[in-house]
């Protein structure tokens, strides 16, 4: 599929303005474009089956869905350590893990939210096992929060009912109108390789090895798909969402090159034949990280909900062993605490 821009901002039921590609939202005074229409489906771009009656059935037979005991009795030794947001300067960029895949983003004189989910319990799973990393009441100004897809996980109704209506939000194709029913002005919708600009930052969407679902009558019904915001001064972050491991992180660090920070999943992948092919183990995000030729790496995805059966350390303890057997420089892996910030 081509690369191509689309409008920088997708009206609310056809209101408001949108500015061309180049400009900031909202600046733009022509009239509004058309709603733009997504097809019904986007299971074409399953990159494997979703499971079945008999893989359910194995799942239930099994009861791995949790860890153990004794997979469990590290959870007060997780990595938590919350700081206050440290100081940007122009031209700098700095990421802070709240937890799970939720990250504050600091990238050209903008704060970018990802996956923002601020609740203590999500549906389907207990309660989080590590606190937020960062106050509410602590954030900065939000200026753009991008979602992946639309699970509970990732996409926290209560969470979002916090931000000002008329907050910019980036979304994947056919999830616009979940935003537009809560009263959000100002979304835009984008298929996977499409951009979008705010300020001086492009926002640019891309493919992931997942899939979506919400409801029981809304399987596929929106796209899933992870985020490269590139500034002004050429930086780049890369915000991977939920995926297993495939070709589209080589495709995808060809088209953007020189990606500075990469936002990867490690956690939630046991047991592997029921989850392989939606999310990435630890060994499988170090081999992501160099398919996409990123500088540096944090992992996310973990530390923060029981969704899996592998032990609560695990992830950590893997990812590291992995870095160290690719033979890459230790200072290139961010293994933040959930609460903690890197700057570049």
């Amino acid at each position: 599929m081509t690369e191509r821009t689309a409008p920088t901002e997708q009206p609310a039921h056809g209101g408001g303005p949108t500015a061309p590609a180049g400009h900031a939202l909202g600046d733009d005074p022509h009239p509004a474009a058309a709603p733009r229409t997504w097809p019904r489906s986007f299971a074409d771009r399953l990159t494997a089956p979703l499971p079945g009656v008999r893989a359910m059935a194995r799942l239930a037979r099994e009861g791995a869905v949790r860890p153990n005991a004794e997979g469990l009795r590290d959870v007060p030794h997780l990595p938590y350590a919350p700081r206050p947001l440290p100081p940007v300067q122009p031209g700098s960029i700095a990421v802070t893990w709240a937890g799970h895949a939720s990250w504050i983003v600091r990238t050209g004189g903008l704060t970018v939210l990802t996956d923002p989910v601020w609740s203590r319990r999500i549906l389907g799973t207990p309660a989080r096992i590590t606190p937020v990393g960062v106050r509410w009441e602590e954030l900065p100004p939000v200026d753009a929060v991008v979602i992946s897809h639309n699970h509970y996980d990732h996409l926290d109704a209560p969470t979002i009912r916090r931000l000002p209506r008329d907050t910019p939000v980036f979304v994947p194709a056919g999830l616009g109108r979940w935003f537009r029913r809560r009263r959000f002005t100002r979304v835009t919708e984008l298929d996977w390789w499409e951009s979008a600009e705010l300020r001086g930052v492009r926002f640019h969407f891309v493919p992931s090895h997942h899939w979506s679902k919400r409801t029981l009558t809304d399987t596929c019904r929106s796209l899933w798909g992870g985020w490269v915001l590139a500034d002004p001064h050429g930086h780049r972050v890369y915000f991977a969402g939920d995926t297993g491991y495939g070709h589209w992180f080589t495709e995808i660090g060809r088209r953007h090159p020189g990606i500075d920070i990469a936002l990867l999943p490690i956690g939630a992948y046991d047991p592997r034949w029921w989850l392989r092919d939606v999310h990435t183990d630890p060994e499988e995000a170090v081999q992501a990280f160099l398919d996409l030729g990123a500088r540096n790496m944090a992992p996310m995805h973990w530390a923060t909900f029981v969704l899996s059966s592998e032990p609560v350390m695990e992830p950590l303890t893997r990812v590291r062993a992995a870095w160290q057997e690719a033979g890459l420089p230790r200072e290139r892996l961010w293994d933040l605490p959930v609460g903690g910030s890197r700057l570049l």
